[in-house]
């Protein structure tokens, strides 16, 4: 009976203390990019409820067409989740890189983790 209760209480605890973590901004997303412009504004896609309820851990791989002022023109998928994908497209799209003479292509990598 004593076992059944300790069982009991620590799977409590462990319900509780995914909330506490989430709340302390635990589940940031980070990227990596392989890029020849610098980038001027960087927007941290959310992580989706979805997923975190989930404890989906997963990566979104996009390639960007940058126009020549630096603003994002389009998005392609290369790879990932669906659940992560549209959050890190949204995120993306609001990006800005420095000036260039042309439209240049970026990958940019996103890396979700609860």
């Amino acid at each position: 009976m004593k076992g059944s209760r300790l069982v009991l209480v620590l799977f409590l605890s462990s319900l509780c203390a995914a909330p506490f973590q989430t709340a302390l901004g635990q589940s940031t997303p980070s990227e990596t990019t392989q890029s020849t412009r610098k980038i001027t504004n960087r927007v941290v896609p959310t992580y989706p409820a979805m997923a975190r309820t989930m404890n989906l851990v997963g990566a979104v791989k996009l390639e960007a067409l940058v126009t020549p002022n630096g603003g994002v023109k389009s998005v392609q998928v290369v790879g990932g989740n669906p659940l992560l994908i549209q959050s890190a497209q949204s995120a993306i799209r609001e990006w800005k890189w420095e000036k260039a003479e042309h439209e240049t292509t970026e990958l940019v990598e996103f890396r979700f983790h609860p």
